[in-house]
């Protein structure tokens, strides 16, 4: 039966992308399309039906054709139900034709097909022509020039363009789609000027990219959980701050004082750089707090709202300038009522022995041990005693000379170490006293810090100068007892050659000299050049030390004297040499290089991260080890596509859930 030779065709739903004036034809997921198909074939498109996609991020107007981003303010995207497809002039990609028309294509197919009559003859909308020469071969030609146009000549017009029915014969890639359990909210917060890498592209786009990267990571190092139905994803979000600052008017001030000569770069200086004078002056300081809190918080709700059944954490992760943001903004963040109680019970019980023994010591030092039981009879910690007056001691009966003497190391002291940070809470849990404000920036532009409507799980820091800005405000440590009043975790992560990352855990340590921990590879291992490079280093050392310890061998036989004692001597010496030739090279070898040294998580560092490692450092590519310097731009805007990078937030936000890898990672905590 002919008939039966004919089969409907499936359709796909796709969405239109213009960008650099270009225009672009996306396929939706597969489970995307196959829910607007069921819209559509419901015949629920007649009203103003609106489905969700692309994991809830943009909802398609089904009436209407229309894509639109529910987060971010992003150009109306056109939607089309395809069928048919022409190969494009510019870039050889499959176009979609239109409803209507394919309609007509289709009907023409059924028709050809069933009655087996084929070189059907079409004319489309805008004059051009469709012939279906048989069912593999179907050919879309340009308009025929007609005798007066004598520009357009039939050799001008161009190879005829091929025609295709079904999403299947065009070779695009279509996405299987998002898991639709979301697990854990990450807000992402951009650095200065508004295009965040080597390839000027907006936050959003760096967001999409980093969101990709992380749903392969969940394949493949979380496959078990997966399977297992534990785990569905985690979803990041943009925050722009940079247009709502630059929309204040602040740039026709700038235009009208900034000079003619050499227009690109200034007018480039303008929209990016001067973000970080901007975030230092009270004015601008303000704006962008306000910007940044209120566009999370407003993200928060909106998410809420979209996910009902939402459980998971929120945590913020900021890129460079944006990374202090928000860190100023936790700094300033309070902490509920019952947990200072909590925290205070808790220091309390662990500390207050440790803070009268300080105190102790200092008396000591000073050579005032006599007074150790009054001090210890008052609960005197060391916190306590730098907040002590002259009428304090006098009124515990210190007679006046060791009052003096207390009270001058006291203040000595106070000028030379910055006591903290401004109200920051010490092991009591009480602000010291010394400035009123916000706890960190010390010396920043004052501001007042808007309140976070959640309590961050972990704040991720990527290519961040916290570490140099809290310097040049003057704070010279950190206290290790110091944590963020509503954030439990802190990493800080960046790429060696990153020009404008620094590190913050010599802030808390300042007297111990150790390694970032080096982030390992998601394929486990370090890069191979790293090996290399390390291996490498280790043969130079064993050769180095062989050699020494021959040379020296060999320097003692010739000057060896022919005195019994001294002969003695001398080849004690000698089986010493030897001894120490043949320890060595199983000692030295050890030695890394800075670069690939791995520091194993016993160091201190504080409860800025829970008392766990801070500080870490990816792995360069060989390519990048061959100049430092050249590639510098490039590892500070490297974050985006790091696949190292994601896994540590994915790894570091499953493990909050009890969730781990697959696989360890070697060198992961």
């Amino acid at each position: 039966d002919a008939a039966s030779r004919y089969e409907a065709v499936v359709p796909h739903w796709f969405y239109c992308k213009a960008t650099d004036s270009r225009e672009r034809w996306i396929p939706f997921s597969s489970q995307d399309s196959e829910r607007l198909e069921e819209a559509h074939g419901s015949g629920r498109d007649k009203e103003d039906v609106v489905v969700p996609t692309s994991g809830g991020r943009y909802d398609v107007h089904l009436r209407k054709r229309q894509r639109v981003a529910v987060y971010w303010d992003e150009e109306v995207a056109e939607v089309r139900r395809c069928t048919w497809f022409y190969k494009g002039d510019r870039d050889n990609k499959y176009v979609p034709y239109s409803e209507t028309f394919s309609e007509e294509l289709e009907e023409a197919y059924m028709i050809a097909v069933t009655l087996d009559e084929w070189k059907k003859k079409l004319e489309s909308p805008s004059r051009e022509i469709i012939i279906l020469h048989n069912p593999k071969l179907m050919v879309h030609y340009h308009p025929v020039a007609t005798s007066d146009d004598w520009v357009s000549t039939p050799t001008e017009q161009g190879r005829p363009r091929t025609v295709k029915r079904g999403v299947e014969n065009i070779a695009a890639e279509i996405p299987n789609g998002e898991p639709l359990q979301i697990d854990h909210l990450v807000f992402v917060v951009h650095g200065i000027g508004p295009a965040c890498d080597i390839r000027f592209r907006s936050i959003v786009q760096c967001v999409n990219d980093f969101r990709n990267v992380s749903l392969s990571m969940l394949q493949a190092h979380f496959r078990k959980a997966q399977e297992q139905q534990q785990i569905g994803r985690v979803e990041f979000l943009p925050v722009n701050w940079h247009s709502s600052l630059h929309s204040t008017g602040v740039d026709v001030d700038l235009e009208r004082i900034t000079l003619p000569s050499i227009n690109r770069l200034r007018h480039f200086i303008n929209d990016t750089i001067l973000d970080v004078f901007f975030y230092n002056s009270s004015t601008y300081c303000q704006t962008i707090v306000d910007t940044v809190a209120s566009e999370m918080n407003r993200l928060y709700q909106l998410f809420l709202q979209r996910n009902p059944l939402f459980k998971g954490g929120v945590s913020i992760a900021g890129h460079s300038l944006g990374s202090l943001i928000l860190f100023d903004l936790l700094t300033n963040q309070k902490a509920a009522p019952e947990e200072d109680e909590r925290r205070e019970e808790g220091s309390r019980t662990t500390s207050s022995n440790r803070g009268i023994e300080e105190v102790k010591e200092i008396l000591k030092k000073l050579e005032l041990s006599e007074y150790c039981d009054v001090f210890e009879k008052e609960k005197m910690d060391r916190q306590a005693l730098f907040l002590c007056t002259e009428k304090n001691l006098k009124e515990m009966g210190i007679p006046l000379g060791p009052r003096m003497k207390i009270l001058h190391y006291i203040s000595s002291k106070t000028e030379t170490q910055v006591c903290l940070l401004q109200g920051l809470r010490s092991s009591s849990s009480h602000p010291i006293p010394l400035r009123q404000g916000p706890a960190f920036p010390t010396y920043g532009p004052p501001a007042n810090y808007p309140q976070l409507n959640y309590k961050p799980t972990i704040f991720f820091a990527f290519g961040s100068p916290i570490g140099m800005f809290l310097t040049v405000r003057g704070v010279k440590r950190i206290n290790p007892n110091y944590s963020l009043p509503t954030c439990k975790g802190f990493f800080n992560v960046f790429h060696p050659f990153d020009p404008v990352a620094y590190r913050i855990e010599p802030m808390i340590v300042p007297d111990l000299e150790f390694e970032p921990m080096l982030l390992p590879h998601h394929k486990g291992r370090k890069r191979m050049h790293l090996e290399l490079k390390e291996g490498l280093t280790r043969m130079s050392v064993d050769l180095k030390n062989n050699l020494l310890g021959s040379l020296r061998v060999a320097w003692q036989s010739f000057t060896r004297a022919p005195l019994p004692a001294l002969e003695a001597a001398s080849t004690e010496a000698e089986a010493e040499a030897e001894a120490g030739a043949e320890k060595q090279p199983d000692t030295k070898p050890e030695e890394t290089p800075p670069a690939v040294k791995e520091e194993p998580a016993l160091i201190n560092v504080g409860r800025l991260n829970g008392g766990n490692r801070i500080d870490y450092v990816l792995q360069e590519k060989p390519i990048e080890s061959f100049n430092e310097y050249l590639f510098a731009l490039q590892g500070h805007l490297c974050y985006w596509e790091s696949e190292d990078t994601v896994l540590l937030v994915l790894k570091e936000i499953y493990q909050t859930q009890g969730i781990a890898l697959d696989q360890p990672l070697p060198g992961s905590h």
